[in-house]
């Protein structure tokens, strides 16, 4: 699970991916039309590896229904460890 920023407080995406360092070279390259493409969101602030697939696809659902503050939050403080 990942979370792509277009920069400091900008736009935020989040995804899920099983191949991450591939996965932002496809973002990065704007490979694929679609929201990352539009909105120039190709920097990544934050991941978070899981056992398995089901349990990535769920947090990443669960952080899409967050609050912006609370994502922003969550990037701030996996940033400083």
């Amino acid at each position: 699970m990942y979370i792509l920023a277009s920069q400091r407080n900008g736009t935020l995406y989040v995804g899920v991916t099983g191949n991450l360092s591939r996965r932002i070279e496809i973002h990065k390259a704007d490979v694929v039309d679609g929201f990352t493409e539009r909105y120039l969101v190709h920097d990544l602030v934050y991941y978070k590896e899981f056992d398995s697939a089901i349990e990535a696809i769920a947090r990443e659902k669960q952080i899409k229904n967050w609050k912006r503050v609370w994502k922003l939050d969550l990037i701030e403080r996996g940033n400083k460890l």
